[in-house]
């Protein structure tokens, strides 16, 4: 837990390795902010803190114009735990609550509602229909300043249940109409309203190596899914298709990173520009969650580099890197398969059975298959892909990870090591060990590297290909 001593030193130097960590609320002025807002600080009294802009926005604080808090990188926190709250954040950042309610929550949780309720109030000071509120605020608001579409449309697009409330809750959450909020928007943002896709930042703390990131997608691209344009580092484009709930997507992440204006130069993030297109604008806020753990774009590098660097053999290993990342799924259940199949087989498999898009984008044509299209397949992918689709295997956003990866460990032919790589990768757990992959004289369960042992592998992973 961060001390209030701390917060208000992070509000006072406008620190912004602390945005998305907490929130902080100024009592004279109605507004919450986040920790880097360049505006004057405010006097100590006045402020309150907040773990989420759900709570703070249900204590009757408004989002702050200047800074746009809800932009923020989430926390870090909630892909490190694997308790019910930190499931709960991840399946609510997936968009669960909207399709399926805090019911549906409660039931993917194994608790009732009114457990999962208490726990999330108790610890992040909303519950979920809050926080859900807060999410579709934040989508809504880049639909209006992004896309010529209707109010109307993108009411029910961000999940608002009818247009009163989207109005109202718009209001309530940035003190302007929807309308004024359209009319805010940059003229450069607005010029690109009218063409295909969705122009996105997606933020992230601290320092963001994405060289690394963009060569293992390169390496793991599947054709007809993936492709990776340009020929230089720095200047490559990763597009990809996505299986959504309401509909399917095409993604596009540029590698050139951009750096967050203001902030000191230790302290400053960025952002890496996406576009995305969707058959079902319903589906925005689950494909921004995914791409953001594809890229692992809410990892805390301050917190990542600080432990790793503390070991004489990781430490010129991460000054040499400083923010690595630790790449996630874009479909936990697609990259599951492909670690099983290998490359080619899972080119394979995309030619087979893959679903042909409607409206091909470039040489993006295809969905990978779906698990029920491969549980007549052999083996060991076979028996994967059948408990995939029956349910007895589960890697979604809250899946309980050590559940998981006892079920995996059930699957004929699918060792330790298939197993470890599927709960880093598809599952995003940040403190995973993969056996075989310790170097000559370190301790094989990396106790040293805890919490953060997926990362200690990146950078010597990254040693070994440089």
């Amino acid at each position: 837990m961060i001390d209030e001593d701390t917060r208000y030193e992070a509000v006072r130097s406008r620190d912004a390795r602390f945005d998305g960590e907490f929130f902080f609320a100024v009592e004279t002025t109605g507004i919450y902010c986040r920790p880097s807002c360049p505006a004057v600080t405010p006097k100590r009294q006045n402020v309150r803190y907040y773990t989420t802009a759900a709570a703070a926005q249900g204590s009757g604080f408004r989002a702050c114009r200047r800074c746009r808090p809800d932009a923020v990188p989430g926390s870090a926190e909630w892909n490190v735990r694997a308790d019910v709250v930190g499931r709960a954040m991840r399946l609510i950042g997936d968009g669960v609550v909207d399709r399926e309610g805090v019911g549906g929550l409660a039931g993917r949780l194994g608790y009732s509602a009114r457990q999962v309720q208490r726990q999330l109030t108790a610890e992040v000071g909303a519950g979920p229909v809050a926080l859900a509120r807060a999410q579709r605020a934040h989508t809504a608001r880049v639909l209006l300043q992004t896309t010529p579409l209707r109010v109307t449309e993108i009411a029910f697009a961000a999940g608002f249940a009818s247009v009163r409330q989207f109005n109202d809750t718009m209001r309530e959450v940035y003190a302007r109409t929807p309308t004024q909020l359209r009319a805010d928007a940059p003229d450069r943002q607005r010029a690109v309203a009218a063409g295909a896709g969705i122009p996105l930042r997606l933020a992230h703390r601290g320092a963001y190596q994405a060289r690394p990131v963009f060569d293992l997608l390169a390496r793991e691209r599947v054709p007809g899914v993936e492709e990776l344009t340009g020929d230089r580092p720095g200047s490559r484009i990763f597009r990809r298709t996505l299986r959504l709930p309401h509909g399917t997507g095409v993604v596009s992440v540029d590698e050139a990173r951009h750096e967050q204006p203001g902030a000191r130069a230790e302290h400053r993030g960025g952002w890496l520009d996406a576009r995305i297109h969707l058959t079902d604008l319903r589906d925005l806020t689950t494909a921004v969650g995914r791409l953001r753990r594809l890229f692992d774009l809410d990892a805390d590098p301050y917190a990542i580099d600080e432990r790793l660097g503390a070991d004489p053999r990781l430490a010129p290993l991460v000054a040499a890197r400083p923010g690595l990342r630790s790449p996630g799924a874009a479909d936990p259940e697609e990259l599951a398969l492909r670690i099983v199949a290998g490359p080619t087989e899972s080119a394979r498999l995309v030619e087979r059975y893959g679903k042909r898009l409607d409206a091909p984008c470039g040489a993006l044509d295809r969905l990978f298959p779906a698990p029920d299209a491969l549980a007549d397949e052999p083996g060991t992918l076979g028996a994967l892909a059948r408990a995939l689709a029956d349910g007895t295997l589960r890697l979604d956003a809250g899946a309980d990870r050590d559940d998981a990866e006892a079920c995996l460990r059930t699957l004929p032919g699918l060792d330790a090591r298939t197993a470890a790589l599927i709960r880093m990768r598809a599952l995003g757990d940040p403190d995973v060990t993969v056996p075989g992959d310790a170097p000559p004289g370190a301790d094989a369960t990396g106790a040293a590297w805890r919490p953060w042992r997926s990362y200690a592998r990146q950078h010597l992973s990254a040693e070994g290909q440089s």
